[in-house]
């Protein structure tokens, strides 16, 4: 069982940054790829991004790309995601989820799919302001 809980979030203004942190439960937690969703009122969660076990590997939605950055300290059992460039859009409900990962350290397009994740965080608001 892993548990996730994300801290971070806030409201910014356009342009600014904010920085969100999960924390997850367990001693196995780099056996887990990790991605980061979002879920902005009457629409459906998205992906934001994904991190393989080590953290040598990324995976991006082209909406962010450029902007936000996910990283991963396993010593500390954490996943970060620095936002930078905040636009009114990025405004959501973010969710960190974990999937345990067998094989090769690789992070790609089946790591932007919802139902792969086996665990979830409660999520946490973040507004960007115009």
């Amino acid at each position: 069982q892993v548990q996730l809980v994300e801290s971070g979030g806030g409201l910014v203004q356009a342009g600014g940054s904010l920085r969100l942190s999960c924390a997850a439960s367990g001693r196995t937690f780099s056996m887990y790829n990790t991605g980061w969703f979002r879920q902005a009122p009457g629409q459906e969660r998205e992906f934001v991004a994904a991190i393989s076990r080590s953290g040598g590997r990324t995976y991006y939605a082209d909406s962010v790309k450029g902007r936000f950055t996910i990283s991963r300290d396993n010593a500390k059992n954490t996943v970060y995601l620095q936002m930078n460039s905040l636009k009114p859009e990025d405004t959501a409900v973010y969710y960190c989820a974990a999937k345990k990962t067998l094989g090769p350290d690789r992070v790609g397009l089946p790591d932007a799919t919802r139902r792969v994740y086996e665990y979830w965080g409660q999520g946490i608001q973040v507004t960007v302001s115009s």
